[in-house]
């Protein structure tokens, strides 16, 4: 007669078994998709700018090196705060682009260190000729606020998070989902090293392993198990 012990200690190993091993299998399934996807992005970056002229063109040039045609509107600024480079403590210049047909982008001219002195402010201002820029495409990507705080209408506007919706409004333009990382050759622009795209491939990679080291320490165990009560039962 089977041990209904064994029996319930037997199915919880298989049952914990399979369900490591689709985990394992899940996540290689995931670092698939992001090598496709980290692919594209390489691909995409390798490509030469070529000029966009509207929003539909520029929202489906995400990562993409481009050239925008139109002017800055230096009176309508965007100071995007709390942000580190190279350890330093400073804020990122967003500047609306106003395309020929009237769309408008933040250009994220470069990064500005506060250098201990959050009250003054570097000389943000930019001449608002027509020009050619050459950016490369982002998602902005919307930070979680610790602290909701309200908005001053006065420009240049402090900042915390980029909700595209809610600067669409403040600076009366509709803003395009997309940031504009401008060339580090180009002109206009403060200090600026982007950070290339990374995908998260290897890391679902490493997530499988453990999921699969697991499932190998768990057949272990149960054999193990297995090898002692065979033992046990052969002495009776």
């Amino acid at each position: 007669m089977i041990n209904r012990a064994n029996l319930t200690a037997s199915l919880l190993i298989i049952v914990t078994l399979t369900a490591l091993l689709s985990l394992g299998f899940w996540q290689l399934d995931r670092a698939k998709d992001k090598q496709k996807i980290e692919r594209a992005v390489v691909l995409a970056q390798s490509m030469p700018a070529q000029l966009v002229k509207d929003t539909k063109e520029i929202l489906d040039k995400e990562y993409y090196k481009v050239l925008l045609r139109g002017h800055y509107d230096s009176k309508k600024q965007f100071i995007y705060d709390n942000q580190t480079v190279n350890s330093n403590a400073g804020y990122y210049v967003l500047t609306p682009f106003i395309l020929n047909d009237k769309a408008v982008i933040l250009v994220n001219r470069g990064f500005v260190p506060w250098n201990g002195q959050r009250t003054n402010l570097a000389d943000i201002s930019v001449n608002e000729n027509r020009l050619v820029i050459e950016a490369t495409l982002a998602k902005p990507k919307q930070r979680i606020e610790l602290q909701h705080t309200e908005l001053k209408s006065e420009f240049p506007l402090l900042i915390q998070s980029l909700d595209i919706d809610k600067l669409s409004k403040l600076s009366s333009y509709p803003i395009i989902p997309m940031v504009a990382q401008l060339n580090p050759q180009s002109e206009n622009g403060f200090y600026r090293k982007w950070q290339p795209f990374y995908g998260s491939a290897d890391k679902h990679i490493g997530y499988a392993i453990q999921w699969f080291l697991m499932s190998l320490v768990l057949c272990i165990i149960a054999l193990l198990i297995m090898i002692k009560r065979k033992k046990k039962s052969s002495h009776f």
